[in-house]
């Protein structure tokens, strides 16, 4: 298993193991996890399932693709430098990931 820490806006958190092999995107949706909404299902064609990833979760997350990094500009709210779309973050057996949802998706 893998553990996912989410963070709103609020501060509020919500700790939620996932099975490695899906994304931090799917584990949010699946269980219900506010701020996280994936319009698009994971196929990369909107940007609501937007996050900041914290700095110890970099490394494992990676950098965005091109066709990702393009649709980072579409978000409802500013694009940082730690943004990418949790769609695109597959998870790995073992690993703990720490994102933050942004106020707005939509």
């Amino acid at each position: 298993m893998s553990t996912v820490i989410y963070t709103a806006d609020d501060g509020t958190t919500t700790t939620i193991d996932g099975r490695p092999g899906d994304s931090i995107m799917e584990t949010a949706v699946r269980n219900g996890v506010p701020g996280i909404v994936g319009e698009c299902g994971g196929s990369l064609s909107c940007a609501t399932c937007h996050v900041f990833v914290a700095p110890e979760t970099r490394e494992l997350a990676g950098d965005p693709g091109d066709l990702e990094d393009e649709m980072l500009d579409g978000t409802a709210v500013d694009r940082r430098d730690e943004s990418r779309l949790s769609c695109q973050i597959k998870l790995q057996d073992g690993c703990e990931y720490h994102v933050t949802t942004p106020s707005d998706q939509l």
